[in-house]
């Protein structure tokens, strides 16, 4: 499952930085893999045509889905921190940063 992850985050990669990228994402554990894909998964089911401008601005967006993911009003636990910088790094080193973002979460 890991590998198909691998595969499947770093071919939404804009094809110049999909090498940097895969290499990235490799040296990530499944669970993060998950995060990722879940997240991605969420902007194209949840389509906001808002797209963020800045790192700030998506911070936010990924902030507000952690929230909304965990369903929870104060902070995530240090591990969801520790994914959402993952998430954020992937998003800007993937060229992804302009992709619509969730609000939502999905339930599972």
């Amino acid at each position: 499952m890991r590998r198909a992850l691998v595969t499947a985050l770093a071919s939404c990669a804009d094809r110049t930085v999909r090498p940097k990228t895969r290499r990235f994402l490799v040296g990530l554990s499944c669970d993060e893999l998950q995060f990722l894909a879940e997240f991605l998964g969420a902007s194209i089911l949840e389509w906001d045509c808002r797209r963020p401008s800045s790192r700030a601005q998506l911070a936010e967006r990924v902030a507000s889905f952690q929230k909304a993911r965990c369903g929870c009003q104060h902070a995530p636990a240090p591990d969801q921190d520790h994914k959402m910088i993952l998430l954020l790094e992937f998003l800007c080193l993937s060229e992804l940063h302009q992709v619509p973002m969730p609000v939502r979460a999905w339930k599972q």
